[in-house]
């Protein structure tokens, strides 16, 4: 048997533990359901059993594994799918999503269980049962029971379960603080259990118990809230921030050392790459900031390494001139958004090189480094080693075959490639083909390291995110392997050391230095940060994609360790997941794609940006960036929530009440909001203090939600015409949301900084620290107070404009320069050869791939036609007129297959955005396609046989095996041409012709050589 799970899910290790308990042997498989090949796999967990039929029910695994248990075992197992997994998922996994009645809900369950353990020492009764094992994987994940209060019988329960062998066992493979209920969002294809409603008040399935609970949040209000809510709505003359020229930690305080990942030099940062890095490293600064911390931000551009050297070449400008151009275009993008940093800085400076040069030297002297020879390929007209990206060839992947796949990767099939391993390299820069030859490079010996690096992982990985933690993990368990620190380039930090002079160090190896010396251009007393002082603790947070985790969390961890000089280590890495655009991927050559400085040119504000862009960071799984979802956020929730709200009140202040705050006299509802709003309060901190974006703009929402249900259930603009205890009553109403607006600018200013500065100037209030540990609403605009004027902080997004930017941003269609659809095998072979000329020509002028790219695509294009061509000609022998109507009604029900598949296809993308779901019928419809063109082209325009219809067709095998020697002698001649010698390749073009010429009189084609020569002519 096969289990189906992701990594972290709850409900796998309930079907692991069904699977021991029932002494059944089973392999567990991880999966992604967004990987094509599993997309007939719906929900996660699936079992797969011996038989292939496939189990992803629950109740229907355990009442397989374990038989009957009794009718009360299924009663429980309903309980646990329907209610218990549902109140959890919306309590604690699922981010903006969450639904704040969940706790109350989650804690009326809990209660029934703890109840239902009073009398019984297992849910079903006296003996363990499938019911149990549901019930416990479900509160196993970390933090599950955090804050539960008298739950003795269910905690003595959880502890007993927890000790059996068999749960041991299983534990021992699937270990506690490995489970998320975030891995649930991956589990199905709706985005986890969000979709399923909470269950409130009295369920006649789940019991009385039920009933106790609220019909409205207000309901769930305690005492203990209301009092505290009372206790702290005073007003106290706030600090001012004091921000110091030059942050340095302090002992006995909290100091936090923030990073982002080095931004590349050689591009235009997208909006992904903004999210996932700069933008989130700066919402959390601020947030830092705002409670007190001291807070240093750090980033700059990465600036050495091959692919430096690549876009040189292509702009025809030194690496210096390209570094130089982006590094002021990156500034440029990350001002205009409003990135805060502290400092931002370059790699390229002198202290980079001291700084790297000395750590190689404290590792070498620590004796982690090996030399080793390593086979290279050497471009002798060059006279270099080429750096992986300085080759091209064929990808060696079977079924591949792409021929400018990169020594690195292959973008076709998108699979790793060795350069050595490439068919037919060639030098990116003279187009010559290399040599294979040794190369004598440094090591870091990180299996040396392993044991220090999984020590120090054990201990601190608390704080990394879920994907950080599995990426780690995955490393260790594969075991390190000595990496290469240097490389044969130029552009780079030269390595110190003898007879490697000449080489310099390998990006990754001088990159994550990058930090520490940016941290020296800022203060001459950058060691206090990265080398603290006994009793002076620095916490590192590093913000991050994925792909840069094993860098910050293995690589450069293993280096400091080694050098053991007490650095700071990182305590929290911050990895997102990656944002698409739409349903596909960024593509700046393509045109697809808001890239940085393109979102200036929208005209909308740079502050709905950050505010969309957190809202849909992918912080537990990849996520999509949607104009549609723009729209709708910055409509819906800036400015239909928080806009209105905070213009509302305001406005009642300016009108009514000469924008003076006046006098607040609470009562029992005043209270309840303000209850409701210091949980929220609380869950905003809670979610900043771990980098939880996301979840921190749903608390911020929900804020300003409470404020407009108050508002409009008060109705403070009916009151103020009534008696004076109503007058008094609308006044408290208006001073209370007042005052509420300005705790929203504090809240808002680390997401929408310049929104928040707005907001203060139109209350006439400065920002005021957050208190991080008392989270809870004071009086922040005394009686009295003077506010400015209001005016609207947000503004509509019409749908004609969004679906404007959507057309702007999707990719241009070239269809008018698209390859010409030629129907003549002869013809097409000469459009093929004519096109791959020009390619060549194109690509031996610029290295630029936007340039040559579209050529390529056509000339693709054209291949896939002739090949459909030449099978129809060497297949369909022509036929008499009665095969012709056989012929027509082929295109005719060709044509209905088409149109109805393409209605399917148009059905299945407008119910999901899951690539998964359509994509397999949008490659039947292209297919159906190529069919029907091929069936018109092999289609008869006469009813009279021409002498070419009545005469023999040629013999298939012999045309292809012509073809099949063109193509080999086309190949050598291509190779041939690139030496430049014409009295070494001239003959060997003689034998293509001939060969084109043998293939024209078999075929009865023109022939496509004569044919090519004569277009160059015109």
């Amino acid at each position: 048997m096969i289990i189906y799970t992701n990594e972290g899910n709850p409900l796998g290790l309930q079907l692991l533990m069904l699977a021991k308990f029932a002494k059944q042997a089973v392999q567990v498989q991880m999966v992604n359901l967004n990987d094509a090949k599993y997309k007939d796999l719906l929900v996660l967990p699936t079992i797969e059993l011996d038989s292939g039929m496939r189990l992803f029910s629950a109740a229907a695994i355990a009442k397989y594994l374990l038989g009957d248990e009794g009718e009360q075992r299924d009663e429980w197992l309903e309980w646990s799918t329907t209610l218990l997994a549902p109140a959890l998922a919306h309590y604690m996994a699922v981010g903006h999503r969450a639904d704040p009645n969940a706790l109350p809900v989650l804690n009326t369950l809990v209660k029934k269980l703890n109840d239902a353990l009073k009398s019984k020492p297992f849910l079903a009764g006296d003996k363990l049962t499938a019911a149990d094992i549901a019930v416990w994987s479900l509160l196993a994940p970390d933090g599950t029971l955090k804050g539960a209060q008298n739950v003795d019988n269910l905690r003595t329960w959880y502890e007993k379960i927890k000790a059996l062998p068999e749960v041991q066992q299983v534990l021992s493979e699937q270990p506690l603080k490995d489970l998320s209920f975030n891995a649930l969002q991956q589990a199905n294809r709706y985005g986890g259990l969000h979709h399923v409603p909470l269950k409130r008040a009295s369920l006649a399935d789940a019991g009385n118990l039920l009933a106790d609970t609220g019909s409205t949040v207000a309901d769930t209000i305690t005492d203990e809230e209301i009092n505290a809510a009372r206790a702290a709505f005073t007003f106290s003359q706030p600090k001012e921030f004091k921000e110091p020229r030059v942050v340095l930690p302090k002992a006995g305080e909290r100091n936090v050392l923030i990073t982002s990942a080095l931004p590349y030099v050689n591009n235009v940062p997208h909006l992904g790459n903004i999210i996932g890095c700069v933008l989130s490293a700066d919402i959390y600064a601020r947030y830092a900031r705002s409670v007190g911390y001291n807070t240093l931000f750090i980033c700059g551009t990465d600036e050495y390494g091959t692919a430096t050297e690549n876009k040189a070449l292509a702009e025809n400008l030194t690496p210096r001139e390209i570094c130089d151009k982006y590094f002021e275009l990156h500034n440029a993008i990350y001002r205009w958004f409003g990135i805060g940093f502290d400092f931002f800085g370059r790699t390229t400076h002198q202290e980079q090189t001291d700084i790297v040069q000395e750590a190689f030297k404290d590792v070498y002297n620590a004796g982690y480094v090996l030399t080793e020879s390593v086979e290279q390929l050497l471009c002798q007209k060059c006279d270099r080693f080429l750096a992986d990206r300085f080759v091209e060839g064929t990808c060696p992947h079977p079924g591949c075959g792409y021929e400018d796949a990169r020594g690195d990767q292959c973008d076709k099939c998108g699979k790793l490639v060795n350069a050595t391993e490439l068919v037919r390299p060639r030098c990116k820069v003279c187009n010559s083909a290399p040599v294979l030859r040794s190369s004598d490079q440094l090591f870091i010996d990180l299996p040396k390291a392993e044991p220090l690096l999984r020590e120090w992982v054990d201990r601190v990985e608390h704080g990394w995110t879920h994907n950080a933690r599995v990426i780690t993990r995955a490393w260790l368990r594969e075991g390190l392997k000595p990496r290469c620190i240097t490389r044969d380039l130029k552009w780079g930090i030269p390595v110190p050391h003898k007879n490697f002079e000449k080489k310099v160090f390998y990006v990754w190896f001088d990159a994550p230095y990058g930090y520490v010396s940016m941290t020296k251009r800022y203060t001459k007393e950058y060691l206090q940060w990265w080398r603290p002082a006994k009793g002076t603790d620095v916490e590192l947070f590093q913000f991050m994609a994925k792909d840069n985790v094993p860098f910050h969390s293995v690589v450069w961890p293993s280096i400091l360790l080694a050098i053991n000089k007490g650095n700071t280590l990182v305590s929290h890495i911050m990895a997102t997941e990656y944002l698409n655009y739409e349903d596909g991927k960024f593509s700046k050559s393509r045109g697809i794609g808001v890239f940085g400085n393109d979102a200036q040119e929208t005209g909308i504000p740079a502050d709905v940006w950050r505010f969309y862009l957190a809202s849909a960071r992918p912080e537990g799984q990849d996520s999509s960036f949607s104009w549609n979802d723009l729209a709708a956020r910055n409509n819906s929730e800036l400015l239909n929530n928080l806009g209105n709200f905070v213009n509302r009140a305001l406005v009642f202040c300016e009108k009514s009440y000469n924008s003076t705050v006046p006098e607040m006299v609470l009562t029992q509802d005043e209270l309840v909001l303000l209850a409701l709003i210091n949980r929220e309060l609380r869950g905003y901190i809670n979610s900043l203090e771990k980098a939880k974006l996301r979840d921190g703009i749903r608390h911020l929402l929900a804020i300003s939600r409470h404020g407009n249900g108050y508002m409009q259930t008060q109705q403070p603009w009916v009151l103020l015409k009534g008696n004076e205890e109503q007058k008094t009553r609308a006044a408290s109403i208006i001073g209370l949301c007042t005052n509420i607006a300005c705790l929203l600018a504090n809240l808002l200013f680390p997401y929408m900084p310049s929104t928040a500065r707005t907001l203060f100037a139109q209350l006439n209030a400065k920002q005021t620290p957050l208190n991080a540990d008392k989270p809870y609403a004071a009086i922040l605009l005394p009686t009295g107070h003077k506010i400015g004027k209001p005016a609207p902080l947000f503004s509509k997004l019409e749908q004609a404009f969004i679906d404007e930017l959507k057309r702007k941003y999707g990719g241009v269609q070239d269809t008018k320069s698209a390859a010409p659809q030629q129907t003549n095998a002869a013809e097409l072979e000469a459009a093929v050869q004519a096109q791959a000329d020009k390619v060549r020509q194109l690509k031996a002028s610029t290295k630029d791939k936007a340039v040559w790219q579209p050529e390529v695509n056509k000339l693709l294009d054209l291949k896939k036609q002739l090949e459909a061509a030449q099978k129809t000609a060497s297949v369909a022998a022509p036929a008499a007129a009665p095969a012709a109507q056989s012929d027509t009604r082929s295109v005719q029900d060709l044509e209905k297959a088409v149109q109805a598949q393409g209605e399917k296809v148009r059905q299945l993308k407008g119910s999901t955005k899951d690539k998964a779901v359509w994509q397999p019928e949008v490659n039947l419809l292209l297919d159906l396609k190529k069919k029907l063109e091929a069936a018109k082209a092999a289609s008869p325009t006469s009813s009279t046989p021409s002498p070419a219809a009545v005469s023999a067709a040629p013999d298939a095998s012999k045309v292809k095996a012509l073809e099949d020697k063109i193509a080999e002698q086309g190949e050598k001649v291509r190779t041939l041409k690139a030496s430049g010698d014409a009295s070494v390749w001239k003959p060997e073009v003689d034998v293509l012709l001939s060969l084109k010429k043998e293939l024209t009189a078999l075929t009865g084609a023109p022939a496509a050589g004569a044919q090519g020569k004569n277009k160059k002519k015109k």
